[in-house]
């Protein structure tokens, strides 16, 4: 078996797509154009198979330096094709792309998503493969993150109607609507105010056509907003609301709004993707925590 490691270059998408449809999990395979394209400005690997008619590409491994921290790299995408795994293949991407990283003078690679251009917080655990070797390439595992799962089923809580609750918010001056591109120049710059610019990128893909936004609107300013398909089609977030309109129930009035868009494009699951707050998501839409992911590290 002759396998090359070559960069990742434009011309490669269509057959990484092919690769990750092949390598990740049904729930990620079915997305993988969208995380293909979501990562479109990441840069690294692929493994060649050069016995292969055309030269299959068997192995991809993509990198971009921190949004967040420039100082610091992250390992954005690694999988290899189930029939070419234990020869060596993502030992091989993997330390290739540290060394791009190193040459651009990173400090350190993270497993983690990179946001606000990610596909998953970190490694899901039942890629239990990946997690194996990446420990044995020296990575350590330093923090867990979780996500949460909606059951869009006719019925169901994720489901419940909004109109009661919306005229309750009438009675407190705030109309809610969905967001259009219109909004935007108000809207980003109170997202970014109050939690940064990395929910502004998420915010303004989804207005674009990737997914859908709704708002909360008091006295002809936005106080809330909700976001999906920002990153994937089948996630939700981000979400927000100001302090000063706390306790009004907007928050879940707007997550519903959000999951009946994605209901009404076929989607029965949706996930609530880096949770922080659990017992919000389980009340609003009756979500339970299922994906679980380990973030790593590793110093360069």
């Amino acid at each position: 078996m002759t396998v090359m490691i070559g960069p990742y270059e434009p011309h490669h998408r269509a057959a990484v797509t092919g690769l990750l449809q092949r390598s990740l999990l049904p729930e990620d395979a079915a997305e993988a154009a969208e995380i293909v394209d979501l990562l479109a400005g990441s840069t690294g690997f692929v493994a060649i198979d050069g016995d292969a008619p055309d030269g299959e590409v068997v192995g991809v491994a993509l990198a971009s330096p921190g949004h967040h921290d420039p100082t610091v790299g992250h390992l954005d995408l690694l999988a290899v094709d189930p029939g070419h795994r234990r020869h060596g293949h993502a030992r091989a991407l993997v330390a290739a792309v540290e060394e791009l990283l190193r040459e651009r003078g990173l400090t350190a690679v993270q497993v983690s998503g990179n946001a606000p251009t990610h596909a998953w917080p970190g490694v899901d655990v039942r890629y239990t493969p990946a997690l194996c070797a990446l420990g044995a390439l020296g990575y350590v595992h330093d923090r867990t993150a979780w996500n949460m799962t909606a059951e869009l089923v006719e019925g169901s809580p994720a489901l419940r109607e909004t109109r009661a609750a919306q005229e309750r918010l009438a009675e407190s001056h705030v109309v809610v609507r969905e967001a259009t591109p219109a909004d935007l120049p108000e809207l980003l710059p109170v997202i970014a105010a109050e939690w940064g610019a990395a929910w502004v990128a998420e915010v303004e893909r989804a207005v674009a056509g990737h997914g859908g936004c709704h708002l909360a609107i008091r006295d002809g300013a936005p106080v809330g907003f909700a976001a999906w398909g920002g990153c994937r089609p089948s996630w939700f977030g981000p979400m927000g609301t100001l302090p000063a309109a706390a306790g009004l129930g907007i928050g879940g009035m707007l997550l519903r709004r959000c999951l009946r868009d994605q209901a009404d494009r076929g989607l029965r699951r949706v996930q609530i993707g880096w949770v922080g707050p659990v017992s919000f998501y389980s009340s609003a839409a009756d979500a339970v925590v299922e994906r679980v992911f380990f973030l790593l590290t590793k110093p360069l």
